[in-house]
């Protein structure tokens, strides 16, 4: 399954390539898709890549 960052960033450059273009037509269905990435990404949660709380090994010797 995709993530939401991902899904996200996807129809961003999506509407960056339709802005980009001088097909009308083109344009249209990037758009399309970008507004369909977008639908998926927005039920999903925000997930924060957090480092789980870990407290330091004691290193044998030191």
């Amino acid at each position: 399954m995709l993530g939401k960052t991902y899904l996200t960033k996807q129809a961003s450059l999506l509407m960056k390539f339709a802005r980009t273009t001088s097909d009308s037509e083109l344009s249209a269905k990037l758009i399309s898709k970008a507004a369909d990435l977008k639908a998926q990404a927005d039920p999903m949660p925000d997930k924060d890549p957090k480092a789980p709380d870990v407290s330091p090994a004691k290193v044998p010797g030191t």
